[in-house]
């Protein structure tokens, strides 16, 4: 064996040349295998845009056999389906987004009872779709599976955890496909994604064979772009009747939420109003501060409140839930998976590791309360819902992050998405999640939310009046902004001095009123936008404050203290603390602009 070796050393001891041969040949070998790798990567991206990253394993689970004639048809014939990593199915390795659990697992004995449903009633699985970590993030990031690609925005997080789903039916891969939101993880993916989510009332679909993350707040959810789809998967998983006598319905507008929004409410409120116009069984809407009614009939709430003196109260509430919703997950996470989390010592994307180490190391000594929250929050709405209500909300607060955004979630993105996605999370009510099109190249939604047990209240209304928002939606993208008249500069003056009377007599509408037609007349006096922002302040309409301290401070400058205000209000505590720094720099001796900073700096520290 030897000898072949000694002789070639022989040999280029006497001939240097040899040994650059040799070299020669060893760097084409090298150069080769990398160029043999580097096309197994390539191929492997290009298989990964084909499928935008959504699905993690493929694989075919065939419909069980049509029953013979006179049988019907079964429902959900020719349609194709996908699952999240977090469905049992028997035979494979069921992963919950994390290498570590596919390693410390062995295959499922059983499948899924939602994905034999399905199969029984006609419909062919395709594969298992990527998802956040043990089902506890809401970007849709997986530091080691990948990110799946947003249709809508590329450049943009898809959402999650159910994110892998979500793309499979945006990007037309799948009719519809399976997840699970816990505090928004279908929700929040669909309002990214532009398409339909539906979050069940929680019990009411099976989660046998569904890996649990907090069994309180699971549910098993589902995607799709067609109503008529949604619909026909809702009649299988939760089990319908096919009939049933149809009841009037009465939208009531949550105001207070939709100021949290950055999307216009002629986006919005005004494409929902326009569209139920014109149907029959529907109510004339109504409108509703949704936070003080919680505030109001959820005494529970009051041991998560945060001290503040600046903070509104409902912004306050939907803070106080979204809190107790947080730790009444990371306390029935810390119950369900604390033994493996310490055995097996998983490596988890930063997001997800601060989240589990948080719900690992969680010490509540009254657990009882979160219970409490729970059950006031739904004996809350259902009284107010009743059997005919439906709760118009925004889904989310804020347009989809940019991929890579520092640390992958920033607070305020987080803290105002469960503000509002722990309205239905802790009440157990479902909801449906639906698109309306795009404001500046982002895809928005709106949802609605129903009494629990209401679910084929909810799918039944979503058809009726599915293609009358599309049509409303076609309507204001194409329709062009009125421009401002200009007008006499002394009308102005009078409507303003208006308005400042009203507002001293506490008459904030009438003030906001007098205020708007005076900017109607003179559109870049920046004194009318500061009034006018003062007085939605007083309203508790921060988002449209926000708005007029942005065009005063563009023609004057001097409105940064009240629209430090409004954003602190609206949880925006970066943008708020650099508008109290500006007001302190025009005004050192500004005491409310002093307290406010350091109150804010405090609070981010």
């Amino acid at each position: 064996m030897w000898k072949p070796i000694e002789a070639v050393k022989a040999s280029a001891s006497s001939h240097p040349k040899t040994w650059i041969a040799i070299g020669i040949g060893v760097a084409g070998i090298v150069i080769l295998a990398e160029t043999h790798r580097r096309r197994r990567r390539t191929s492997a991206r290009l298989i990964h845009k084909e499928d935008f990253g959504a699905f993690l394993e493929r694989f075919e689970l065939l419909p069980f056999p049509q029953p013979p004639p006179p049988a019907a048809r079964q429902s959900l014939a020719g349609l194709t389906f996908a699952i999240n990593d977090i469905f049992e199915v028997k035979g494979y390795l069921t992963g919950f987004g994390s290498p570590d659990w596919q390693r410390t697992h062995e295959a499922a004995g059983k499948t899924a009872l939602v994905v034999t449903a399905l199969l029984k009633n006609g419909a062919t699985c395709v594969g298992r779709t990527i998802m956040d970590e043990l089902a506890f993030g809401i970007t849709g990031e997986n530091k080691y599976f990948g990110t799946p690609i947003n249709p809508q925005v590329p450049s943009c997080i898809p959402g999650g955890s159910s994110s892998g789903s979500a793309v499979a039916v945006a990007a037309g891969l799948v009719d519809f496909a399976l997840g699970t939101d816990t505090t928004g993880c279908v929700r929040i993916p669909a309002s990214f994604c532009g398409i339909i989510g539906f979050r069940p009332s929680h019990g009411a679909v099976s989660t046998i064979g569904v890996l649990p993350n907090s069994q309180s707040l699971d549910t098993v959810g589902w995607f799709a772009r067609d109503p008529s789809v949604l619909q026909g998967v809702g009649h299988v998983l939760l089990q319908l009747n096919s009939t049933a006598p149809r009841r009037a319905r009465r939208f009531v507008f949550a105001d207070d939420l939709f100021q949290l929004s950055k999307v216009p409410t002629q986006k919005t409120v005004y494409v929902v109003v326009k569209a139920i116009e014109n149907l029959s069984g529907y109510q004339p809407p109504k409108h509703v501060n949704v936070s003080q009614y919680i505030a109001s009939n959820v005494r529970s709430l009051k041991g998560f409140r945060e001290e503040s003196t600046n903070l509104q109260n409902g912004t306050l509430t939907l803070k106080a839930l979204s809190s107790a919703m947080v730790s009444l997950q990371r306390y029935e996470f810390k119950s369900n998976h604390e033994e493996w989390v310490r055995s097996a010592k998983p490596k988890l994307g930063p997001d997800v590791s601060d989240s589990v180490n948080a719900a690992i190391d969680i010490v509540h000594e009254n657990m009882k309360i979160l219970y409490k929250v729970r059950t006031e929050m739904r004996a809350a709405l259902q009284s107010f819902l009743k059997d005919d209500g439906i709760l118009v909300i925004p889904t989310v607060a804020d347009p989809p992050l940019k991929l890579g955004t520092k640390k992958g979630l920033s607070s305020e993105f987080r803290s105002r998405t469960l503000a509002l996605t722990s309205i239905a999370s802790m009440s157990g009510c479902c909801q449906v999640t639906l698109p309306l099109g795009k404001h500046n190249d982002y895809p928005i939604s709106v949802s609605f939310i129903t009494f629990h047990g209401g679910d084929k209240f909810l799918l039944d209304t979503v058809l009726d009046i599915y293609a009358s928002l599309q049509e409303q939606v076609g309507i204001v993208s194409n329709s062009l902004p009125l421009p401002d008249a200009n007008g006499n500069m002394d009308a102005s003056e009078l409507l303003k001095e208006k308005g400042n009377a009203a507002f001293k007599g506490r008459q904030w509408n009438k003030a906001v009123n007098y205020y708007t037609e005076a900017i109607k007349l003179s559109g870049t006096n920046a004194t009318y936008y500061c009034n006018r922002a003062a007085a939605y302040l007083e309203l508790g309409c921060f988002q449209q404050a926000e708005e007029d301290c942005c065009k005063a401070i563009a023609l004057d400058k001097k409105a940064y203290l009240r629209r430090g205000t409004a954003r602190e209000s609206l949880i925006c505590y970066k943008e708020a603390a650099q508008d109290f720094k500006h007001a302190l720099v025009l005004e050192p001796q500004n005491k409310v602009a002093n307290l406010a900073e350091k109150r804010l700096r405090k609070l981010m520290s």
